[in-house]
């Protein structure tokens, strides 16, 4: 049993493009959805056993720099004897995929064993290219224009992915909108934001007779799970919500744009339409019906040949299609080692980190819950509506294990009393159960329960720290700090919850030299038009003790520049300028002011700066003013280098 939907041999795919191989395509995923339907019908399913799985997501990261390191290619080919790593979207990440356990005895504690085998594994290899990775939602790190097409990991699968992403794109640019602590607007020319997301991601493997009480538990189960699991909350230095994963991942392939009319246009990221009535076959009809397919495999099979032969089909063109439309809660169909089909459930909402030891604790809790509920409720659909279970999902993914829930019985209750006097209990008694030995169960829901009573998960100790950390030091200096203090703690595999705030002690690799502007510049910045009186300019700068102010247009267009220079030669020489008086900001501006990219190396403006003997550099993106770095900034940088040093 392999626990990504798409198997390796799957993995060949192309886009969907000339008609003809269109149509093939097509009458091989009608095809599959026949064949699964009679294979359903007649019992050929693996029955009577219960099994656990799951994905293991990374970044990877430069050593000195703790930025992403575009190196997964080169770490792959390091690692060609291990079967157990694959590729991600981006060619800064990994995926292990750890093997299937009978859920039952010690398959949590092997699984934990497993992954830190493979992890240390891994970190060996990658510390040859000066490299190492971090397990997390969302890398503090991560910056905008790391995410461009030529991190993109080079294999068809993913060309195909992208190109047919972009070409069903209505809008001109995919957007992301997002308001926490902070607020981020930013709009981006390819859909590899995806790759901001990494994730543990648990598979169930359950009976065909009881998948549809068990998905609609799972749908049911997805706020809780996520609100003590959450650890995304940072965002390109932005405080957003608690999982921005969710929001980033539908927004960040999200090809609708907005429209005068009310049409209605389902993501490819959703939680669903509805609770499940029929059979998993239900879900596979409404995502063909409302979902063009964008790539497909280039292993055809004859699926229905295939069965009446006697042998069990890979169902490859439904498993192709099923890969490109992305559910919380996502069927998926595969092959034992015995040669009989199951089915799955995999629970993507759960991300990765803060530690193992937490990702084993968020799989025990979901896989107990599942178990027990199953036994205890024969249909969630009566105790709880399909609109609070969604309305959970979107208050879960923004505040985190501060939500107030809707749950059964048309009762609000808090995450914390749910989780610590329900679920918690129902989680124990699932995995007693299924024989979980008692070793695993009080290591792992002790884990959860203490984080919960501790009001203290992944998400509330990044927001704590990056927030500390940024009244000491800059920005960038804290989301540095702020990974090397991840990165640290993992190592030592110790619940997030326990963690000390990290410190500037943390910030020894940092080495501002290998720094772009865009980590250092100020962006929230305070700007005149030209038409803007000179004292209220004066007094504006003289309140927020600041020496220079760019001059935009209407539009965000750069025009020029006001320095307390100028303001100084103005009020003290009460010059006149062809006669008149100057009174507005374009009668003193620098017009034409040097200017420098977001995407150029500090240093570049370093020496910008001394060969023109000026104090500040307006940063634009084309002509539009995007942010400025002064000689402050470079004072603030060497004098924490030379403490550190010091």
């Amino acid at each position: 049993m392999r626990h990504n939907c798409v198997e390796m041999g799957v993995q060949k795919v192309s886009r969907v493009g000339r008609q003809k191989e269109h149509q093939q395509y097509v009458r091989n995923l009608l095809d599959d959805i026949q064949a699964l339907q009679y294979m359903l019908d007649h019992g050929w399913f693996e029955t009577g056993i219960t099994r656990m799985g799951a994905e293991q997501e990374m970044v990877l990261v430069h050593t000195d720099s703790l930025k992403p390191a575009t190196v997964a290619m080169e770490a792959l080919d390091r690692m060609q004897q291990y079967p157990w790593l694959t590729s991600e979207l981006a060619a800064f990440n990994l995926e292990v995929n750890l093997p299937p356990y009978e859920l039952t005895g010690d398959c949590f504690s092997r699984s934990e064993a497993t992954l830190l085998e493979y992890l240390q594994i891994i970190r060996s290899h990658l510390e040859e290219i000066n490299a190492d990775l971090v397990l997390t939602g969302i890398l503090p790190t991560l910056r905008k224009n790391d995410l461009v097409m030529e991190n993109l990991t080079p294999r068809d699968r993913y060309y195909a992915l992208m190109g047919a992403l972009k070409e069903m794109q209505l809008g001109q640019a995919f957007e992301l909108r997002l308001t926490g602590i902070d607020e981020l607007l930013v709009r981006h020319d390819s859909p590899l934001l995806e790759a901001c997301n990494t994730s543990f991601q648990v598979h169930l493997q359950v009976d065909p007779a009881d998948f549809v009480r068990l998905y609609n538990i799972a749908q049911a189960l997805t706020g809780p799970v996520l609100a003590v699991a959450a650890n995304s909350p940072i965002v390109f230095g932005r405080r957003l919500w608690h999982e921005s994963r969710i929001a980033l991942f539908q927004q960040s392939i999200d090809t609708r744009s907005t429209h005068d009319h009310m049409r209605e246009r389902s993501p490819r990221v959703q939680f669903g339409s509805g609770w499940l009535r029929d059979s998993i076959l239900q879900i596979y009809k409404e995502d063909i019906a409302r979902f063009r397919t964008l790539i497909g495999s280039e292993h055809s099979e004859k699926s229905l040949e295939l069965l009446k032969n006697g042998q069990v089909p890979r169902l490859r063109a439904l498993q192709v299609h099923n890969s490109t439309v992305y559910r919380w809660n996502r069927p998926c169909y595969g092959v034992s080692e015995n040669g009989k089909p199951h089915l799955r459930i995999e629970n993507r909402v759960i991300p990765s980190g803060p530690s193992v030891v937490d990702e084993m604790a968020n799989a025990a809790f979901w896989l107990g819950t599942m178990m027990e509920m199953g036994r205890q409720v024969e249909d969630v659909t009566r105790k709880v509506s399909w609109e609070d279970v969604r309305d959970n999902f979107g208050k879960v993914a923004r505040f985190g294990i501060d939500t107030q829930l809707n749950w059964f019985d048309d009762k609000k209750i808090s995450t914390i009393h749910l989780v610590m006097d329900q679920l918690l209990p129902m989680a124990e008694a699932g995995l007693r159960h299924a024989g979980v030995r008692e070793a695993d169960i009080r290591r792992y829901l002790g884990v959860v329960e203490d984080r919960t009573r501790e009001h203290m998960n992944g998400a509330r100790w990044l927001l704590r720290a990056f927030t500390r950390l940024k009244n000491e030091i800059s920005e960038d200096e804290a989301l540095s700090a702020l990974t090397s203090s991840i990165m640290e703690n993992q190592k030592t595999n110790s619940p997030g919850h326990t963690w000390p705030m990290p410190g500037q002690e943390h910030l020894m690799r940092y080495q501002p030299s290998r720094l772009r502007i865009e980590e250092v510049m100020t962006t929230d910045l305070f700007t005149a038009h030209r038409e803007d009186p000179i004292p209220m300019v004066t007094e504006i700068m003289d309140w927020r003790k600041i020496r220079y102010m760019p001059v935009e247009d209407e539009k965000g267009k750069l025009i020029g520049l006001i320095t307390s220079r100028l303001l100084l030669r103005h009020y003290t020489k009460n010059y006149k300028l062809e006669g008149k008086t100057p009174k507005i900001i374009d009668d003193i501006m620098i017009h034409e002011p040097i200017t420098i990219s977001q995407d150029a190396p500090l240093l570049e403006a370093m020496k910008r700066m001394r060969d023109h003997q000026i104090g500040c550099l307006p940063v634009v993106q084309g002509d539009e003013l995007v942010g400025i770095i002064t000689e402050m900034d470079f004072l603030r940088i060497s004098s924490r280098l030379l403490e550190r040093l010091g």
